[in-house]
């Protein structure tokens, strides 16, 4: 089973509150039988939209490719309960997402594919997004074990639930390797059954 306690790289910053799953992942774009190939079309009407305008969406920008940290602001993820949001954000990178709050649905669809959502208060996102925006190259580190998100002398405090913060470090995020791992118990359980064995 994956642990997940240290994130790091550098970070991509998404201003702006209420940025629902609709947004992150419009729907014509959820009719494949899998998540392959989600992450081309995050943020796809913004970006296109932009674009037009001749303007840059933060998830166009070059110099942003391969950041695997996301600041955002105030109940990010909100909306309609598409697992598909924080599949095809981690998909396109993310590994983290760092915000003053989200949606409680999109957090656990994060936690379930071992991507945290980690909570910062509003003077503290303010804080990284500057830093993020002032430096294309600087990297950041999330630490679980200490809840905090550092680069350089920039150390931030970050919160996450209790439960969610130990599945991601004991591995047990992933429900289909906790299963896998149980499978020796499970056939005993199985063995012992009498209406899986035919008796009477």
């Amino acid at each position: 089973m994956a642990h997940r306690s240290r994130i790091s790289g550098t970070a991509l910053v998404l201003r702006g509150n209420d940025i629902d799953t609709d947004r992150i992942i419009p729907a014509r774009f959820l009719k494949g039988v899998s998540f392959a190939g989600l992450e081309a079309h995050v943020f796809a009407d913004e970006r296109s939209a932009l674009r037009a305008r001749s303007r840059m969406h933060p998830f166009d920008d070059a110099q942003r490719r391969g950041a695997r940290i996301l600041v955002v602001n105030k109940n990010f993820g909100c909306g309609s309960s598409r697992e598909h949001a924080p599949q095809a954000l981690q998909r396109w990178g993310i590994a983290a997402v760092v915000g003053e709050s989200f949606g409680d649905i999109f957090a656990g669809n994060s936690v379930a594919i071992g991507m945290p959502c980690l909570r910062v208060s509003e003077r503290d996102a303010a804080l990284l997004q500057e830093a993020v925006e002032a430096d294309g190259a600087r990297t950041f580190a999330v630490d679980l074990e200490e809840k905090t998100i550092r680069s350089g002398n920039l150390v931030v405090p970050v919160d996450l639930s209790d439960g969610a913060r130990a599945q991601l470090l004991e591995g047990t995020w992933d429900a289909t390797a906790v299963l896998l791992a149980a499978g020796p118990q499970i056939e005993k359980t199985a063995a012992r059954l009498p209406y899986l064995n035919g008796w009477a």
